[in-house]
């Protein structure tokens, strides 16, 4: 059963126009611009680049997996944002493939931090999905107590996940930089799905350039943070 079917209010609530997604929320992510924190960070390649061989061959691979990993995660939840507003039959496969990603990005640090570590994750990830569901359908509902109560918790989730990470790497992470980042990917793609359901096609599309532009900084940051706390897994 599709992820979206299953958090459905009565079919017939759904044929209201689509609601205004968290317009104060909306207006504020609109004003914010892509600071040294939210933007792209110079990765660990670029930051490096001027020092000849200075950068290991399992280094650039950690890099290019964490941004691939990553670019999954904003692309497959674009999908599933662009599927379950048009209604369209691919949405159940889209979930799927945007589960599997959280599974993916935790496994990615196992090899550093454990099974354990990785699997806690996965799960944060998971909520974090699965809360934008309860987002989307409320939106569309035109539900503003339960969408006022989604975005809370999503939030809520955010900063968790941040603070997780931070546990993990605490030298390198930097608490505040992670809740930052996080709550402005939120603010990016809660602004990307309202524009997305409310018809504004054009918006919706420059939204989510800067959702790409915004999450391989994110990805950027935690493989530098990785390279830096496990400087022998990165020698030449």
């Amino acid at each position: 059963m599709s992820l979206f079917h299953s958090r459905r209010p009565a079919a017939s609530s759904l044929r209201l126009r689509p609601a205004k997604l968290g317009r104060a929320a909306a207006v504020a992510a609109l004003t914010l611009s892509i600071t040294a924190l939210g933007g792209v960070q110079p990765s660990f390649a670029a930051e490096h680049a001027s020092a000849a061989g200075s950068v290991s061959a399992s280094a650039l691979r950690l890099h290019d997996q964490m941004r691939e990993l990553w670019d999954d995660h904003i692309t497959y939840t674009r999908l599933a944002i662009v599927s379950f507003a048009g209604d369209l039959p691919d949405l159940g496969p889209t979930e799927t493939r945007l589960l599997q990603n959280q599974t993916d990005l935790g496994n990615a640090f196992k090899p550093f931090y454990g099974n354990a570590a990785g699997n806690h994750l996965t799960s944060l990830l998971r909520v974090h999905i699965l809360t934008a569901v309860d987002i989307l359908v409320a939106a569309k509902a035109g539900d503003a107590a339960k969408l006022a109560a989604a975005e809370r918790a999503w939030y809520d989730n955010a900063n968790e996940i941040a603070d997780f990470l931070h546990s993990l790497n605490p030298r390198h992470w930097s608490d505040a930089d992670l809740r930052a980042m996080m709550k402005h990917h939120l603010d990016l793609t809660l602004k990307e799905a309202g524009d997305r359901l409310e018809g504004h096609y054009a918006q919706d599309i420059a939204d989510f350039d800067q959702v790409h532009q915004q999450v391989l900084g994110m990805a950027d940051m935690l493989s530098d943070g990785i390279i830096e706390a496990f400087p022998r897994d990165f020698r030449h």
